[in-house]
């Protein structure tokens, strides 16, 4: 036989036979294979020091959200054709109550106004 082969048989480790029970015959001990923590992402500093703020924005984007979507959804179309937008719409100066019609696009436009600097603001934070 080789003796090269005799030694390394003769030169086995000797595991103590409490360690030798633990583990079944030929696994890895633990943390031998064992991959690093997942680093966490980086975080802004509103995200670290105000959380509070970035998830109440993020609220609030979302009620905006579904507000714009449900107005939108309400408002009625109006064709007027060519002639309305040749010949336009005869206005008075004088402004009097507002139909319901009115009150919803201005309704609209300032949820719009909202739902844009809310967004805008989220995109700043980082959230």
């Amino acid at each position: 036989m080789n003796p090269i082969l005799l030694v390394a048989a003769a030169a086995t480790k000797v595991v103590p036979p409490a360690a030798g029970a633990a583990l079944p015959r030929g696994a890895a001990p633990p943390n031998a294979f064992a991959t690093p923590p997942a680093a966490a992402p980086p975080q802004t500093w509103f995200q670290t020091h105000v959380p509070w703020l970035t998830h109440g924005l993020a609220g609030l984007f979302m009620i905006c959200a579904v507000l714009l979507i449900v107005l939108l959804a309400l408002q009625t179309t109006k064709q007027e054709g060519l002639t309305g937008s040749i010949g336009g719409r005869v206005e008075s100066s004088y402004r009097g109550r507002l139909g319901a019609e009115e009150q919803l696009k201005r309704v609209t436009g300032m949820v719009a106004v909202c739902f844009v600097i809310f967004g805008f603001a989220l995109s700043l934070t980082g959230i």
